[in-house]
């Protein structure tokens, strides 16, 4: 969906989008393909790469906002369209944070001994849950999703360096959807009232998602023993142009450090960062030794940054 097909659809503008958001594009799942779907295909991809077996991976997380059903678990359907009946698949839902929250999860679970191999899966479907006639939202949001896979190795270094991870839950209407949970459930009247879509206070979010991405990215750094002027790459949740450079100007980190690729695909939520990190990869742009923060912010309200040691 490119900010020309929105053109046709309400009042706004190409030049409108691109200067608030840095938008160009966004991509919209098929009719009838679910957050699953994605997952599974992301997980195909991520596999092939990693040179490993469905079965090779002991648990399967997928984040998401969007889930195939209110249950069972999506990462229980992903598991079993991949062939690996049996293993342990769950779900984790903190909105845009989900990746942030899932991958020192993963990593945990490694260092424990409890898993040699998790898969974390970010997965959205967001078209779904959009007021298309909220051009406030409608520009911002789209589908998508990437997979990491973590695993124990005999490497003597250790990637997983820190993680800081918060939440406000006292203003949970900035950023939600009202209707559909035990307090709204769903009915006709809203329905009518299109509360099953996202609702977002932006201004609000634009200042909690600077101040919480810088210092939560300083932070990590700090408990690892550096500071910005020795990170490598800054991996965002790719939630809006004006945050992501805002957060780097004020981490005086360099943009060619900041990876960005909001401008095809927007806001896919939990989905950003494993995104960007697959794309990142494929460019062949991260080395061994490589220092990355990955820092996000979402719903919730919610929010977290790890520092991370490139091994590879």
């Amino acid at each position: 969906m490119s900010n020309a097909d929105l053109e046709r659809i309400f009042d706004t503008s190409d030049e409108w989008i691109v200067t608030r958001t840095g938008m160009r594009e966004r991509r919209y799942a098929a009719p009838g393909e679910a957050s699953s779907d994605l997952s599974t295909e992301a997980a195909r991809h991520a596999l092939d790469r990693a040179g490993l077996r469905p079965e090779d991976i002991d648990c399967y997380v997928v984040a998401t906002v969007t889930p195939d059903f209110q249950f069972p678990a999506t990462a229980c359907i992903v598991a079993s369209n991949l062939g690996a009946v049996g293993k342990a698949a769950f779900d984790i839902e903190i909105a845009c944070s989900g990746f942030i929250y899932g991958l020192p999860m993963a990593a945990s679970f490694v260092r424990a001994g409890v898993f040699r191999r998790v898969m974390i899966i970010g997965v959205e479907t967001l078209s779904r849950i959009t007021n298309m006639e909220d051009r406030g939202t409608c520009i911002l949001f789209g589908d998508g999703a990437g997979a990491t896979i973590v695993e124990r190795t005999q490497a003597e270094r250790d990637s997983f360096l820190s993680c800081e991870l918060g939440a406000d839950g006292r203003v949970p209407e900035l950023l939600y959807v009202h209707a559909g949970g035990s307090r709204n459930p769903m009915t006709q009247e809203l329905l009518d009232q299109k509360k099953d879509k996202v609702e977002m206070s932006g201004r609000e979010i634009y200042k909690y998602a600077v101040n919480k991405m810088v210092g939560t990215s300083k932070n990590v750094l700090a408990a690892a023993g550096y500071t910005a002027a020795d990170v490598d790459w800054i991996i965002p949740h790719q939630a809006n142009l004006r945050i992501i450079e805002a957060a780097a100007k004020r981490l005086e980190v360099p943009r060619e450090k900041i990876v960005v690729n909001i401008e095809r695909y927007g806001n896919t939520s939990s989905a950003t960062i494993p995104i960007a990190l697959s794309e990142t990869i494929e460019r062949g742009d991260l080395h061994d030794g490589d220092l990355i923060v990955f820092t996000g912010f979402g719903g919730g309200l919610s929010w977290g940054s790890i520092a991370w040691k490139w091994i590879g």
